[in-house]
C-alpha cells in the first residue's frame, strides 16, 4: 500500500489556519487585536524560518490550562464553517480525490491540533490526521502539549508511527507540503509535491527537481 500525505496550512488550506482562528476569536469577542499581531508575528516568523516553534507551542498551549475539550471541539467545528472552508484549496481537494482513487492510504500530517485538521479530514473523506496534541486530563486541557510536536524531526516521528500503525513504508510514500520547516519528512519520503512553497523551500525544490505546484 502507498501512502499520501498532505500538510494543511498553505497546502490544503491556502491560509495560515492560526491566523484564520484569531481572527475568529476577535469576531467572537475571545481575542484583541494585539492577540491577533502577535499572531501574524508568529506566522511571520514561521515563514522565515525562525521561529522557535516549542516556545511558542508552549506559550499557546498554556493559555488553554483548565478549557473543557468538548469546547475547543465545538468552537473549531463553528470556525472551520465560517473561516477555513472558503480557503480550501480546489487543487488539494482533486489530488485527495486521485489518490484516495487510487487506493492509497491519505493522512493530513500537520503542526496544528487535531482540532483544526479533523474537520477538513472529514470534508475531504481523508481518514487519518496526524497532528500535534495537546494534553487532556478529566476532559480538560492541561496546558501542556504532548511531545513532540509535529513539526520538524517530529514529525518524522509521528509519520513513521503511523506508517508502522498502517504498514505502508514511509519511504515510498508523497508528502505535499509548503514548508522548509518540513524539509526532514520531506528528505524521508520517496516522492515529494512542494505546494505554495515559501522562498528557501523553492530554491531547495528546484535544486533538487522536486515537484512544485502552485494551488
Amino acid at each position: 500500500m502507498r501512502a499520501a500525505l498532505f500538510d494543511l496550512d498553505r497546502t490544503l488550506v491556502r491560509k495560515e489556519t492560526a491566523t484564520l482562528y484569531v481572527r475568529w476569536q476577535r469576531e467572537v469577542g475571545q481575542a484583541t487585536t494585539r492577540d491577533l499581531a502577535r499572531v501574524m508575528f508568529w506566522v511571520a516568523q514561521y515563514t522565515l524560518g525562525i521561529l522557535d516553534a516549542p516556545a511558542g507551542a508552549g506559550r499557546a498551549v498554556a493559555t488553554l490550562r483548565g478549557k473543557p475539550e468538548q469546547e475547543m471541539i465545538d468552537e473549531c467545528e463553528s470556525w472551520f464553517r465560517s473561516h477555513v472552508l472558503p480557503h480550501v484549496a480546489d487543487e488539494g481537494r482533486g489530488a485527495v480525490e486521485r489518490h484516495k482513487t487510487a487506493g492509497d492510504l491519505v493522512a493530513i500530517v500537520t503542526g496544528a491540533t487535531p482540532y483544526v485538521a479533523r474537520p477538513l479530514a472529514r470534508m475531504l473523506g481523508i481518514d487519518h490526521v496526524v497532528a500535534s496534541e495537546l494534553e487532556v486530563v478529566d476532559g480538560r486541557f492541561t496546558g501542556r502539549p504532548v511531545e513532540p510536536l509535529c513539526y520538524g524531526e517530529g514529525k518524522v516521528v509521528r509519520a513513521e508511527r503511523l506508517a508502522r500503525e498502517h504498514a505502508f513504508a514511509l519511504d515510498e510514500a508523497v508528502f505535499y507540503t509548503d514548508s522548509l520547516t518540513d524539509l526532514p519528512l520531506l528528505l524521508r519520503v520517496g516522492d515529494r509535491v512542494v505546494v505554495n512553497p515559501d522562498p528557501r523551500l523553492r530554491r531547495i525544490a528546484r535544486r533538487r527537481a522536486w515537484r512544485i505546484e502552485a494551488w
